[in-house]
């Protein structure tokens, strides 16, 4: 370690000096604790489909766009539209797949749509910040949400239900039967009373042995009088 260290310092002075260059060991030695930069992966995003030439939503319907520049164009496009503007026409082309009417802006299907781009917006963030704990609760309870809706579509109105699964790619997956959460405080309760009701069983067994004896009884006497009647 001390001739390391001398090393070390002998290949600095001699840099600082304008003295010869530090063998590759010393260099490897220098630059071993460098951080590893670790390329990001591309997480396909739900947005990708949308044109970069397409106007963002305040500006496609207004008269004059068709006579403006074309860089003009392009700052009004999606190509330089930010992530919250990109969403909204997303979830404006869910919403006329599944709408009733053109002025259908509150049904069932439009707020299943809604739901489901921002879930799918939630899922794509979570994927870059998956410690975000605060919009992974938002993204449950969107969830929650889409659950009920669609359980409810899918009750009263099966085949809306099925062409809104359909046109918004949703994989409906019917709840599970009621299953109560197996803890230790519930399984201990349940061992106490099954054993209370197994000696209430033989405590009662006697009982239950004399009343059978008598109601046998009775029968023999009844089916013994009936048997001399008949016989007279």
């Amino acid at each position: 370690m001390l001739a390391l260290r001398a090393a070390l310092g002998r290949c600095l002075a001699g840099t600082a000096g304008g003295g010869a260059a530090c063998s590759p060991f010393i260099q490897a030695a220098r630059c071993y604790a460098r951080p590893v930069r670790r390329k990001r992966k591309e997480i396909p995003s739900h947005l990708d489909d949308l044109p970069p030439t397409m106007l963002k939503k305040d500006y496609a319907n207004v008269p004059i766009i068709n006579s403006v520049d074309d860089v003009v164009k392009r700052l009004l496009s999606l190509e330089m539209a930010s992530q919250k503007e990109k969403v909204k026409i997303k979830t404006q082309q869910l919403v006329e797949k599944v709408r009733r009417s053109p002025n259908d802006n509150g049904s069932f299907e439009v707020q299943v749509a809604m739901l489901t781009a921002k879930i799918r917006t939630y899922e794509e963030h979570l994927q870059r910040h998956p410690k975000d704990k605060n919009n992974r609760r938002r993204m449950l309870m969107d969830m929650d949400r889409r659950k009920k809706l669609l359980a409810y579509l899918r009750r009263v109105r099966y085949d809306t239900f099925e062409n809104t699964c359909k046109q918004l790619n949703i994989q409906y997956s019917l709840p599970p039967p009621y299953t109560r959460r197996v803890t230790k405080r519930w399984v201990v309760k349940k061992a106490f009373c099954l054993k209370v009701f197994q000696e209430a069983r033989k405590l009662k067994a006697a009982e239950r042995l004399k009343q059978r004896r008598e109601w046998q009884a009775r029968a023999a006497k009844e089916k013994q009088a009936q048997s001399e009647g008949t016989a007279v």
